[in-house]
C-alpha cells in the first residue's frame, strides 16, 4: 500500500497497462480494475483514474471498482473512535467524491473478521444505495460472517471468495440474483484447505462466475485461463461451467448485459482459439495463441496462421 501511495499515475498506469495487456492475451475484453490499497481519497482517486485510462488505450470495457473498506490506515485503529470516523468519512465524503468525479462504477468492501464488520459495511452499502451505485463484498473468505447475506440484501452484484458460505446465504444470493464470483487462484496461493460449497450453489441455480483475482497479496496471476483450470482441478467445475464462469456469469457479476454470450444485438466480444475443442482452453497451462476481439475490433493476435 505504501508503495501505492508513493507510485506517480504514470508508473502505477505503466504496471496496470502491463498485467492488463496479459490477461487480453489470455481471451479478456472486459475486466473489472479495484481501487483499496491508498487509503486516501487522493490515492484512492489516482488509482480509479489508472483504471479508466486503462480500458481507453487498450480499447477494452473497464469497470472501476472502489474497494472502499479494505483495511484501516494506521492512524484508524487507535481505538474504537477513531475507526468509527473512519469509516464514516469514507462512506460521507470519500464516496460521494470520487463518485462526482465519476470514477466509481461500484463499491466493494472486505466482510471478514480481520477487516470490517456486517454493520460497517452497511453503512456503506447506505451509502452507495443513496447515490445509486451499486455494490459488491468479499465475503466468507475466512470464516463466515453473513456478508454475502447482506449482499443480498441490497441486490448487490457479486460477492467474492465463499468458501466459508452458509446455506442460508446460499438461499439469499439465488433469490437476489446476486453472482458467486470464485477465486481458485487466492484459493491455492493461501493454501486454502476449506472448498466452497459448489454443490450447494449448483442445486439453489446461483451463478458461478470465475475471475482472477489479481492481486499483490493472495493472487499474483494475470492469467483467467489458469484461473479456469484451477476452478476444475481443485473446485471440481465443469468445463461448461468453467467457461460460462468466464463470459456469461462474470459479465453479470459486473453488471453488464451486453455481452458473455455470441447473440444478435450483443457486444461483438468474442475469440479465436487455437484449439480443437473447448476443454483446452482450461487443459493447456502457459500460453495458447488466441486472436480476440473487443466490440468487434481486433485487440490482439498470438495465432501463428491468420
Amino acid at each position: 500500500m505504501r508503495a501505492t501511495q508513493q507510485a506517480s499515475e504514470a508508473a502505477l498506469l505503466q504496471s496496470a497497462l502491463n498485467r492488463a495487456r496479459n490477461l487480453i492475451s489470455d481471451g479478456v475484453t472486459s475486466l473489472e480494475i479495484k481501487s483499496g490499497y491508498g487509503l486516501t481519497s487522493e490515492a484512492e482517486a489516482k488509482q480509479l483514474r489508472v483504471a479508466r485510462e486503462v480500458g481507453k488505450q487498450l480499447g477494452i470495457s473497464v469497470r472501476c471498482t472502489f474497494l472502499a473498506l479494505h483495511t484501516l490506515p494506521a492512524s484508524a485503529k487507535l481505538n474504537s473512535e477513531t475507526r468509527a470516523q473512519w469509516v464514516h468519512t469514507v462512506c460521507e465524503q470519500t464516496l460521494p467524491a470520487l463518485h462526482a468525479q465519476g470514477l466509481v462504477d461500484a463499491v466493494d468492501a472486505f466482510c471478514e473478521h480481520l477487516a470490517f464488520t456486517v454493520a460497517e459495511v452497511e453503512l456503506l452499502f447506505q451509502a452507495a444505495t443513496r447515490l445509486g451505485i451499486p455494490v459488491k463484498l468479499h465475503a466468507e473468505q475466512l470464516s463466515d460472517q453473513s456478508g454475502a447475506a447482506l449482499l443480498a440484501r441490497y441486490q448487490g452484484w457479486s460477492a467474492d471468495h465463499l468458501e466459508y458460505l452458509s446455506e442460508s446465504s446460499i438461499r439469499a444470493m439465488a433469490q437476489s440474483g446476486s453472482v458467486a464470483v470464485l477465486l481458485p487462484t487466492a484459493f491455492y496461493c493461501l493454501r486454502e484447505t476449506q472448498l466452497p460449497p459448489i454443490a450447494a450453489l449448483r442445486a439453489h441455480g446461483v451463478p458461478m462466475a470465475v475471475a482472477s483475482d489479481c492481486n499483490p497479496g493472495t493472487s499474483p496471476s494475470s492469467s483467467l485461463r489458469l484461473a479456469l483450470h484451477q476452478a476444475c482441478t481443485l473446485f471440481g467445475l465443469t468445463t461448461d461451467e468453467a467457461l460460462r464462469g468466464a463470459t456469461v456469469h462474470a459479465a453479470r457479476a459486473l453488471g453488464w448485459h451486453d455481452r458473455g454470450i455470441l447473440a444478435a444485438e450483443k457486444r461483438a466480444d468474442f475469440c479465436l482459439w487455437q484449439a480443437q475443442r473447448p476443454a483446452e482452453l482450461l487443459y493447456w497451462l502457459g500460453h495458447l495463441p488466441c486472436q480476440v476481439f473487443s466490440g468487434g475490433r481486433n485487440i490482439h493476435c498470438s495465432l501463428r496462421n491468420r
